[in-house]
């Protein structure tokens, strides 16, 4: 099982230097994007990547996205949530699951600045679960320019897979994330010590217990179960409207999916439910053919594909 790999892969994947770029998603609040664009970007399709909880445009799943999109002829956007990507220093504010306006706001801001003419969104883990309430939120009413979504291992239903860490088996995953949550709530808390209180982490020792003492608290919910309820794209899949692409791996450590969603998927005629049986979580590596231009990432490898086949 290929999991572990998702977090420590070596780094491998050489890129060209991208345009950084600073947008505005809510008043004093900035998030930070690399921008890879084609010599003709109006025309050519673009893709807008979301990362995971805890990631940044730096992980792997997100450089290989940029090198297949690039490599398919496409702009490629990848997006750091807010917080993310060095920018805690820039607003007293948490990134959460909840925070699908943030990935509209990239949006709308890529097609009226660079008047791009159609783009595709990508989403990893807690960023697939962002793309897809997004498209659920837009429904039949997105942008034109929006033609597709795509996601990889998304945590569409959050209580579900928040217990699921919480499994012996997953604890040393759990034990990953809270200790890069920590880290990061200490530095909010430095920085904005006014806004931030270290006494909420006492007691905290499992993800759940850090999203009712800290996101929920901090991100106007009124604890861990009204957060994962009202951020869970399963609330809104069923209202997707543009072609879908969701991969999942059956050996997924803590992605669950409950019965209810798998059911609103499957019954949704835009949806292509992809489910392996390996790839742990945002781990699908294949043999590589020995090609230069194979990475051996088989994921990011379907969704630039599937991208290709929509935008």
């Amino acid at each position: 099982m290929q999991t572990l790999a998702s977090f420590f892969l070596p780094r491998h994947i050489h890129l060209p230097k991208p345009e950084e770029r600073m947008i505005k998603v809510e008043s004093g609040v900035v998030v930070r994007c690399l921008c890879h664009w084609q010599s003709d970007r109006r025309s050519a399709a673009t893709v807008i990547a979301v990362h995971g909880l805890e990631g940044s445009t730096d992980s792997q799943y997100m450089l290989g996205i940029a090198r297949h999109g690039l490599a398919a002829g496409m702009n490629v956007v990848l997006m750091n949530q807010r917080n993310c990507g060095g920018m805690d220093h820039c607003a007293p504010t948490l990134y959460n699951s909840d925070r699908s306006a943030d990935v509209a706001a990239v949006a709308r801001n890529v097609v009226e600045r660079d008047e791009v003419s159609r783009f595709s969104l990508v989403g990893f883990s807690m960023g697939g679960n962002l793309v897809l309430k997004l498209a659920g939120e837009w429904g039949e009413d997105g942008p034109r320019e929006f033609r597709s979504v795509a996601a990889v291992c998304p945590a569409v239903d959050l209580a579900a897979s928040a217990d699921a860490l919480h499994e012996m088996a997953n604890r040393i995953y759990e034990y990953y994330f809270l200790m890069q949550l920590f880290a990061r709530f200490r530095r909010k808390v430095k920085l904005f010590p006014t806004e931030f209180d270290i006494a909420r982490l006492r007691g905290v020792s499992t993800l759940r217990e850090f999203d009712d003492r800290v996101t929920a608290y901090y991100c106007g919910f009124t604890g861990a179960d009204d957060y994962y309820q009202r951020a869970a794209a399963a609330n809104v899949i069923d209202r997707v409207a543009v072609p879908a692409l969701i991969i999942h791996a059956a050996n997924d450590p803590f992605i669950r999916l409950r019965d209810e969603t798998r059911g609103k998927i499957l019954a949704n005629p835009h949806i292509s439910f992809v489910e392996t049986e390996d790839g742990g979580h945002c781990a699908f590596l294949g043999e590589r053919n020995g090609n230069s231009d194979d990475d051996g990432r088989w994921a990011e490898n379907q969704v630039i594909e599937f991208v290709k086949r929509t935008v």
